[in-house]
């Protein structure tokens, strides 16, 4: 499998470097992630959400993840959405604590209002349990939109993953390569409309 993924990450390395023109893109010009993975920090950072930064690092993609990829002064929501709007596949880790917060549901709406791919992770939780709460904080409007995000979600193929009972290396690999899977596509289909 990762034999597979080494070759996957070289063709989309090859193709996202490469302009029409085939010149080199300067490395400045590139985005700030090829994959933006949204989560609840506190159910989900140390763990599902930081180790899945980590291996999709180390085969050679560029993920975005707010403690990783975000210095001290950086504008939160500045960072986060043009992360999100110039990423090519979004990876949503739901957690059970995921919709007590407006900025996991600000990123999820945003992913979906960019039509950006987006792989769920239901993890430690089944997507019937996932509601957006109304505790009066939010404009209507943004419920909405949240609202509409997460059923786009919970309708969308998923990986689940129980965190006590689950094999890690088998679910990081799993994921990766879902990732990867996603990635090709996106490129491919970039590539069909450029043509």
């Amino acid at each position: 499998m990762q034999r597979s993924s080494a070759a996957a990450i070289n063709h989309i390395t090859r193709h996202m470097l490469r302009p029409k023109g085939g010149e080199l893109r300067p490395k400045l010009r590139s985005p700030p992630c090829d994959v933006f993975i949204n989560h609840r920090g506190i159910d989900t950072k140390r763990n599902v959400a930081g180790l899945l930064y980590h291996h999709l690092r180390g085969v050679g993609i560029r993920p975005f993840l707010d403690s990783k990829s975000m210095k001290p002064g950086d504008k939160l929501f500045d960072k986060i959405d043009v992360a999100i709007r110039e990423c090519k596949v979004g990876v949503a880790v739901f957690s059970p604590m995921y919709c007590d917060s407006y900025f996991c549901l600000h990123e999820l709406s945003l992913m979906m209002e960019s039509r950006k791919k987006v792989v769920p992770i239901f993890c430690d939780v089944k997507p019937s349990e996932l509601r957006v709460k109304d505790d009066g904080s939010c404009p209507e409007k943004d419920l909405d939109k949240f609202r509409f995000a997460l059923e786009e979600a919970k309708l969308t193929v998923g990986l689940t993953f129980d965190t006590l009972r689950g094999d890690w290396p088998e679910f990081l690999a799993s994921a990766t390569d879902v990732v990867i899977k996603n990635l090709i596509e996106v490129e491919e289909e970039g590539l069909i409309k450029k043509f």
